[in-house]
């Protein structure tokens, strides 16, 4: 019974290191060597060149969402696969494959993977508490070697089938109605001017809150890129060991712990039975 119990740790193990690994190498870190900057996209576009569907990248300031944006034929593609082409259970951060690339239309939806250790749009739910979204409202996307800035008006917990809302491009003369719609949905709206003039990009993830539940944070996309009152927090970090990284260390010492006690135990047993 101890042998099969130590195998079963073992396999337990096994599978937390597993857990950590895909969290470990969906951290936006991993990616930050590819970032673009204004003065320099040469290692942006090496990236493209590995992957020629990268199209862009986003950052949320104040959080760890600073991710490649890429788009597939389809919307299956990037929930496995990462923005480097390689299979990923974490997948990307990706446009919806109706929307133009170069974020002409009315409405863009940007979806990613809600996960653990505030990687991909794992951060999304935080948006939920007021006084967090009343002081994370800016971010920046970058596309077509620009950055472009977004501003954040509201947030919205939707039903994943509501195809009134993940309608990309909305069709013109139907941008009003749209707005209206984002409006009677968000459990908060930012007091802004938004036109049907104006582009909007819709960062969408999913939510264990209710059924088939949906979290999206919604922006005006801007010329002027807003600077970023968390550069200094943002600066800090990636130095050191990450969240996931120490969470990881944590389990396995502690697992580890409790495989040697295991092991010490059945030899003891093992000791006595042989000395009766």
């Amino acid at each position: 019974m101890l042998l099969v119990f130590l195998l079963f740790l073992a396999f337990g193990c096994y599978a937390l290191w597993d857990t950590r690994q895909v969290e470990r190498e969906a951290q936006s870190e991993f990616y930050t060597k590819y970032r673009p900057t204004e003065e320099d996209t040469r290692s942006f576009e090496d990236f493209q060149r590995l992957n020629p569907e990268v199209f862009g990248w986003l950052n949320v300031y104040g959080t760890n969402i600073d991710y490649p944006l890429v788009q597939g034929e389809d919307n299956d593609k990037y929930l496995n696969t990462a923005a480097d082409g390689s299979y990923s259970l974490s997948g990307s951060l990706f446009l919806d494959y109706r929307n133009s690339r170069d974020m002409s239309d009315f409405n863009s939806i940007i979806y990613g993977h809600h996960m653990k250790d505030e990687v991909m749009f794992g951060e999304l739910g935080y948006f939920k508490e007021k006084d967090y979204f009343d002081r994370h409202r800016y971010g920046q996307i970058f596309y077509g070697g620009k950055y472009y800035g977004l501003d954040f008006f509201a947030f919205l917990e939707v039903d994943a089938y509501n195809s009134d809302i993940y309608d990309p491009g909305a069709a013109e003369g139907t941008e009003e109605a749209y707005l209206e719609l984002l409006r009677q949905n968000a459990m908060y709206w930012r007091n802004v001017a938004v036109t049907d003039s104006d582009r909007i990009v819709l960062l969408s993830t999913c939510t264990s809150d209710i059924t088939n539940g949906r979290h999206i944070l919604a922006g005006i996309l801007t010329d002027e890129v807003p600077e970023d009152p968390f550069q200094e927090t943002d600066d800090d970090r990636g130095q050191g060991i990450s969240r996931p990284e120490q969470n990881s260390r944590m389990i396995l010492a502690l697992l580890t712990a409790a495989l040697i006690v295991m092991v010490i135990t059945l030899v003891i047993l093992i000791r006595k039975r042989r000395e009766k």
